[in-house]
Formats: structure tokens, sequence, C-alpha cells
């Protein structure tokens, strides 16, 4: 189990949660409940966020699904992280099948061939037939590194969403259709909206690692979407009365520990699948004198202390990090201090990528800025993208999170200044293995690019070495 963040009574609060031996535990109980007609879904990212899986490419966590006994799973964003042939084999070993109606084998030339998975997958249960349709996000090749992804050609789930809800009602007259989703609430909401959505009753969502507790209902159907980190299982009761479904109820289960005690088999195999790396994963590399949490859109802790780090090392005028969704956060041990351990570092940031430096004007970093806020921001949620805000140091930004595109950014200072236009500054962020050389963050037409000799993960190690603890706290330089 590991500390999970909660917003009540309005103040931070930490409590334990999750861990696969729990969550099988929890999982256990619920099914036997209605042990012949429960089913259970993964809905993607299961491969990527740790050591143990950057160590086996992934391979450590096909036991552990599999003893988990899941009855179908869809790909997420991260299951391309060790290439197409990898993200073949991983889910080619799991035992449950595998959905996703948008991700096709690149034939080359922009020439789309057969699906990678099967598209959809039916099932039935007490007279009713349940249909999982399967969609994950067609904008992984912009969000990621895009070599990760690349033999892979990824549509927008309205190419053929119409056509599969057809087949799924009436050529195969099922009851119930939900779609599988790794696309991001905000996507999902506007899946939702989209006419072709007509005939779904629920997508069933993932991604972007909210905790909704109710579903949201959308024209055509509701949303849902479980948290993170094993932290939460979603569930939904459909009851079923002579073959017709009369009724159905959703909530959000919390994993705790105390009331889901450790599945026994499931913690040995852990256990197992950690001892050869068990000494690297709990290795101390520096402490922290507040908790460590990424769970808000514009500013958290972690990247505070990324861009702490980045700073010191390269000391460009602006250091950037992406907006990264994943981590679970880490609070005060026994000893009253926040460990950051080796694998913690693997958990904040997987890909040890080389970092970048460059250099920009100011009116690219103002169109940039005004760019990465769309992203966030858009009002049309069919146009959010990914992650939460771009996090940075040596510049504060001043934005209006709702006004119009292009009208955002309110005023920019870099080291005390105002941003100059026509002002050149340096950059620096983290490379991604098959960007364009004139390209950091996301920023195109950079110049002067060069790759350091440091590594995120050797730079994070050298400055907390030089400056444990540290204390990380929260600047507000977006607000």
């Amino acid at each position: 189990a590991h500390d999970e963040l909660f917003w009540e009574k309005n103040k931070l609060t930490f409590r334990k949660t999750g861990g696969y031996p729990h969550m099988a535990a929890a999982l256990d109980i619920l099914k036997k409940e209605n042990p012949e007609n429960t089913i259970t879904i993964d809905t993607g990212d299961m491969f990527q966020g740790s050591l143990l899986s950057v160590k086996t490419s992934g391979q450590a966590f096909v036991p552990l699904l599999n003893a988990l006994n899941y009855d179908v799973y869809l790909p997420g964003n991260w299951e391309v992280v060790y290439n197409k042939k990898n993200m073949q084999k991983l889910l080619g070993r799991l035992l449950a099948p595998k959905v996703c109606a948008n991700m096709y084998h690149d034939l080359g030339e922009g020439k789309r061939g057969e699906l990678i998975f099967q598209p959809y997958q039916i099932f039935h249960k007490l007279g009713v037939k349940i249909g999982f349709l399967g969609y994950t996000d067609p904008m992984v090749p912009l969000r990621q590194s895009p070599i990760y992804s690349k033999g892979i050609i990824y549509t927008k789930p309205e190419e053929n969403l119409k056509a599969y809800i057809n087949i799924l009602k009436e050529q195969e007259q099922c009851d119930f259709v939900i779609i599988l989703s790794h696309l991001g609430l905000s996507q999902q909401i506007a899946l939702g909206n989209h006419p072709d959505c007509k005939g779904v009753d629920y997508i069933f969502g993932a991604d972007t690692h909210e905790r909704v507790r109710k579903p949201i209902q959308a024209e055509y159907t509701k949303i849902v979407e479980p948290g993170a980190f094993g932290s939460f299982i979603g569930r939904l009761d459909l009851k079923v009365e002579n073959g017709k479904i009369v009724n159905e109820n959703y909530h959000l289960i919390e994993v705790d520990p105390k009331k889901y005690p450790a599945k026994k088999v499931i913690k040995e195999l852990v256990n197992e699948l950690e001892k050869p790396f068990k000494a690297e994963i709990d290795r101390v590399i520096g402490y922290s004198t507040v908790p460590l949490y990424r769970n808000f859109v514009v500013e958290n802790t972690i990247d505070t202390l990324i861009v702490d780090a980045l700073k010191w090392k390269v000391n460009a005028d602006i250091v950037l990090s992406n907006g990264f969704r994943f981590c679970p956060p880490r609070t005060f041990g026994p000893d009253g201090k926040v460990a950051i351990t080796e694998g913690y570092l693997y958990d904040m940031l997987p890909v040890d990528a080389s970092i970048k430096t460059a250099k920009a004007t100011g009116q690219q970093i103002m169109d940039w800025l005004e760019k990465e806020l769309q992203n966030v921001f858009a009002q049309d949620a069919s146009k959010r993208f990914g992650g939460w805000l771009i996090r940075f140091k040596g510049m504060q930004v001043e934005f209006k999170a709702f006004e119009r595109v292009g009208q955002r950014v309110q005023k920019v200072t870099v080291g005390n200044q105002p941003l100059d236009l026509n002002k050149t500054y340096v950059l620096c962020a983290c490379d991604r293995d098959g960007d364009p050389e004139d390209m950091l963050c996301r920023m195109k037409g950079v110049k002067e690019s060069k790759i350091t000799a440091y590594t995120l993960h050797s730079m994070m190690k050298e400055y907390l070495q030089k400056f444990s603890p540290v204390t990380p706290t929260l600047r507000q330089d977006a607000k």
C-alpha cells in the first residue's frame, strides 16, 4: 500500500491505499458477492511507472495481472513505452482478451493495416448481453516520445464508433454497451456528447486519474473514472430480472489496506518479483521536509523539486518540466522524514531522459504558453490535451484560465523582468526520443539545441546528494 492524497475538510489529507495484494483481496471480496456474474476490467497503463517495470521492460507485471483474473483489458497510452513489438508480447501474455478499436498496424507511407487488437468483447450473463468496445488515446504520438508508438496508426473514436455501436446493438443484439476508454476525462465527456455515442450506456474511463464518485451524465451516456495507482476500484452493479436490466448503481471503492488485508499469495508473488531489485528500490537517495505529490493542475511539490534541480544543474533562463500525472504521493515516515528512494525516483520520472537545452525568442515562448494553456483549459473539451499545466522555474506567468484562445496570458516575467518578445532566451527540458532537433517540450522552431551530458536521474541524484533534505515549497510561478 502507498500514500494517497485526499482533499478533506478543506485540507490535504494523506492515508495508505492500494497495493496489488490489497487490491486482489478487495476484488476477491467483491466477486464473492456474485461470482458467476462479475466482470473485472483494467483500462490501461499497466506496464509503466516503476523501477520494477523499467528493469524488466514490463515483464514483471504479467504474472501479477494474470493472478488478478481480469476478464478484459484496454491498452493505455503507456503500454507502448517499450515499443510496439514489446507491447504486443506483454499484452499477448495476458490471459484475458484485449480490446481496442483504434490502434492499427502501420504498413508504411501512411497506409493503415489491420487492427492490432480485437475491437470489442461480448459477455453473456443472466440472459443479458453486455458489449465492451475499446478506445485508447489517439494523441499518443504527440503526447509522448513518438518513437514509442512507431509502427502504430491511431484514429479518433468518431471514425468508427457509430459503425461498431451499430454492430453491437443491431447485429449482436447487446442489451448494454460500455466503452472502455483511455482518452482522459475531458475527451470522454466530449465523446459522450457526440451523436455517434448514442446507444452507449457507460464510458469506463482512464488516463487522467480523476476520481469520479458520481457518474457524469453527458448527452448520450454516463462517464466514470476510478482514480489511479490501484487506489480505487470503480463498481457498477446492474440488476437483472427476467433477462432485462431493471436498475444500475455506480460507486467508487477506496482500496483501504485495513479493510482489505493483503492476499497472501499475491504478496508472496510481489516479493518474489521485486527480490532481485529490492535493495535498489529501497535505497534512499535523499529526503524532503514536505510531502511530495502531483495531484493538482497548476503546481505540485514533485515538479517544484524537479525544476529546482534542473535550474541548479543547467542554470538556463527558463527550465521546464512536462505536466505529468503519474506518481503517487509520498509523506512522512516513522522518522519524521519524507524519504526519496531510488524506486520513488522511477515513480516520479519513469523515463530517464537526457536533458536538452535550446534557444527561443520571447514571442515563441508567448505563443507556446498560449498553446499549452489551451491544451489544459480549452472550453471545447475535445480540444484538451493530455496532462496538466507545464511546470517551470525562472519564469512567472499570470493567466486567466477561461479567457478565449490567445488571450489567456496576462503577464510574463523572466528573471524578474517583463518577457521581451524580441529577446532570445535559453531553455532547458528533457529530450523526447523521436522529437525533431528544433523542438523542446512541444515548442517548435527552437534554435541551437544541444543534448547535455546529464540525464534526469543523474541530475536528481546529484541535486539530492548536495542539498538533501530539500523543501520544494510551492511558489505560485503560474497563477
